[in-house]
């Protein structure tokens, strides 16, 4: 159901009573669709009543998800006017051909349009991206990744394609025509692509799929924790490159971080024993988020 001014009000209402809440990080988000692109009165509708939170600075701002063919001076002047504060362009490929073979309906080139004008306005820039799309492969989406950092966007979403019920993609594969990423495949390729956009100092905000409506899920790569699979495969990257010798090692990370250096099922540190690397994780407090310390054992760790 498309969302209400009062379903504005009530999400606000309990973001307040959360644990969480902060009124200088908060942000009312409209997403899951072309905002600006469907009736200008119910937009204006919903921004008019998320703008009052605005004023009141009971919240940081607004944010919003568009397509790259929904975006002009006109549109982006009254969303600055209602305290919209950062625009997501749901860009998916920056291919033309796989754009196009998935009726996404806009071209690359709207992509970099509408990111140079959305900037232009001031507005905190987010794009996103989707891997494994028909007609796409992983040469392709890396292409895509080095665009979209030539646009240098302040954000970044990285989602894999789900094969979802009642679609075109659905007839697809039924029809055997398309075939979806394994999850494997999907994990290694979106951590490749969280490395690139790291480097260049670009936010990654989400890696997968919040969560599916019931019954909607028909194939794909769809994990409850793919955020933290990636995570993992890039720790475990980053820690094969600083180890040299085989031999037993202690690898200290942050309390937060434990899982990620693990692994899945331990997946991290059998793959280290299987290449001669016998690896225990300890928490060191002082470390933050992706830092970590290697230490050598003499003899056999404990």
């Amino acid at each position: 159901m498309p969302p209400k001014k009062n379903d504005v009000i009530n999400a606000v209402n309990t973001a307040i009573l959360g644990k969480n809440y902060d009124p200088k990080t908060t942000e009312i988000a409209f997403f899951g669709g072309s905002f600006t692109a469907i009736n200008r009165k119910y937009m204006e509708g919903l921004l008019k009543t998320a703008y009052a939170f605005v004023k009141k600075e009971m919240v940081k701002g607004i944010r919003i998800s568009t397509r790259p063919d929904a975006i002009d001076d006109e549109i982006l002047e009254l969303l600055k006017s209602y305290g919209v504060t950062s625009i997501e362009l749901g860009a998916q490929s920056m291919n033309d051909s796989v754009l196009q073979m998935n009726n996404r309906g806009h071209t690359s080139e709207d992509v970099v349009k509408a990111s140079q004008l959305i900037k232009s306005y001031g507005f905190e820039l987010g794009l996103q991206m989707m891997t494994g799309l028909y007609g796409d492969c992983d040469e392709s989406a890396i292409e895509t990744a080095k665009k979209i950092i030539e646009l240098e966007p302040d954000t970044i979403r990285i989602y894999p394609t789900i094969v979802l019920r009642d679609t075109d993609l659905e007839a697809l594969y039924k029809d055997g025509i398309y075939k979806p990423q394994e999850l494997e495949d999907a994990v290694t390729l979106a951590s490749k692509l969280y490395e690139m956009f790291w480097k260049a100092n670009i936010k990654v905000i989400r890696l997968g799929l919040h969560s599916l409506e019931e019954n909607a899920y028909i194939a794909g790569p769809w994990h409850a924790a793919f955020s933290e699979l990636c995570q993992s495969q890039i720790m475990l990257n980053v820690v094969l490159g600083r180890l040299l010798d085989r031999g037993s090692y202690i690898i200290y990370v942050s309390p937060s971080s434990v899982s990620k250096m693990v692994g899945q099922a331990r997946k991290n540190i059998l793959y280290l024993k299987s290449l001669g690397f016998d690896c225990k994780v300890k928490t060191d407090e002082s470390l933050n988020d992706w830092e970590f310390k290697i230490e050598r054992c003499e003899v056999k760790c404990c």
